[in-house]
């Protein structure tokens, strides 16, 4: 491929290589990389920032790490050992705390009441660490006058995950503190996907069914068709991802060119159902990761949880995807990347239209923040 690995991986050389340098396909390929990459001011809504970092003086990390599912997992390890010490019986078994699913976990819960003793108390512990991030974040400048805080990820989709959440209304609420608690309105396998529908341009939506979009995180991939059905619903409340597949990348390891090769590799299995269904599928692709995203679509910093070096000069995401991938359809591929919270967050964007100011916290393997005001139908108060 054109790009170059920090691992020591060389350019393709060859017959492939020498068409893919023809004038016409590289000239193709830099103008289907333009963006505008983590572009802030949308027509509805502004983003005020994202990925905020606070330090946290107690660990000298950061605050949002004490409530990011890594963190949970360590909540509940510690937990786990402390109930198997009094009861003489690991209530888990042999299995690694951090290698349970969320599904396997609520499955233990049922089955077994020291495990869910357990799940029960690291959940109480996760609640007051997640309030309180979400009150230091609220004292922040872009975080000021928030109304609503939509929580994302999966965190919540499980059994002990609910609870946790509830219980952080009812510390909130118990402290006062002035903010609604809502989740993600959409699957958090999707969310992160069906908000490209707001940043992606508005008159190519007109002329298509649908766009591909892609969500990359510290554990998964997910890429997907979403289909915008705006002629039925302007406001884009009815979008949704017809066809999805889901890459859990932590288990291969892959290094960082291979982790681009598998997103490209999918996507072209999506272009073919596209076609398949006759979708008509726009020449563009939205791409949701960690960290924060640079206009010329280079990645500044926040990658830590990605396999390599994203960070690198020498690495371009939208071209060096955009490489790999075949035309979609007769016009040029548009290649758009910005920060996985702030599109995770726009997926609400339709169901937020009675506040003025919100935010977004995605908990995920790190935890993901954005926040945004609603603009009005005639330009910012």
């Amino acid at each position: 491929m054109a790009s170059k690995d920090t691992d020591g991986k060389e350019p393709r050389t060859g017959k492939g290589s020498e068409k893919q340098d023809d004038k016409d396909s590289k000239a193709q390929r830099e103008l289907g990389i333009l963006g505008p990459h983590g572009d802030m001011r949308l027509a509805s809504v502004i983003i005020n920032g994202y990925s905020l970092e606070l330090r946290d003086r107690e660990s000298d990390g950061f605050v949002g790490d004490v409530a990011s599912g890594t963190a949970f997992r360590h909540m509940l390890d510690a937990w786990r050992k402390l109930v198997t010490s009094m009861s003489g019986k690991d209530p888990f078994g042999s299995k690694a705390t951090r290698d349970f699913s969320k599904k396997q976990l609520d499955k233990l819960a049922d089955k077994n009441d020291d495990a869910a003793h357990a799940l029960e108390q690291a959940a109480e512990d996760y609640a007051l660490q997640l309030a309180g991030v979400v009150q230091r974040f609220m004292k922040q400048p872009t975080w000021r006058d928030v109304e609503r805080v939509i929580l994302g990820g999966g965190f919540h989709q499980s059994e002990f995950g609910s609870r946790a959440i509830d219980r952080v209304r009812d510390i909130l609420k118990a402290d006062k503190t002035p903010v609604e608690l809502h989740t993600l309105h959409h699957h958090a396998d999707e969310g992160g996907l069906i908000g490209w529908v707001h940043l992606a341009p508005p008159a190519l939506l007109q002329s298509y069914d649908a766009i591909l979009a892609v969500d990359i995180g510290g554990t998964n991939v997910r890429c997907g068709i979403v289909q915008t059905h705006l002629h039925r619903a302007p406001d884009m409340s009815l979008a949704e991802v017809v066809r999805r597949e889901k890459w859990t990348h932590k288990d291969d390891s892959p290094r960082r060119d291979e982790l681009v090769e598998g997103i490209a590799e999918r996507l072209e299995d999506l272009i073919a159902h596209a076609e398949k269904k006759k979708i008509a599928l726009a020449p563009y692709i939205g791409v949701a990761c960690p960290g924060l995203i640079v206009e010329d679509g280079s990645i500044a910093g926040g990658t830590q949880n990605l396999p390599g070096n994203w960070e690198s000069t020498r690495f371009h995401l939208p071209r060096d995807l955009c490489e790999r991938l075949p035309t979609i359809g007769h016009g040029r591929t548009q290649v758009c990347l910005h920060n996985d919270a702030v599109v995770q967050g726009l997926s609400q964007l339709p169901f937020t239209q009675d506040v003025r100011r919100w935010a977004v916290l995605t908990v995920g393997t790190g935890l993901g923040n954005a926040s945004y005001t609603n603009r009005s139908p005639v330009g910012d108060k």
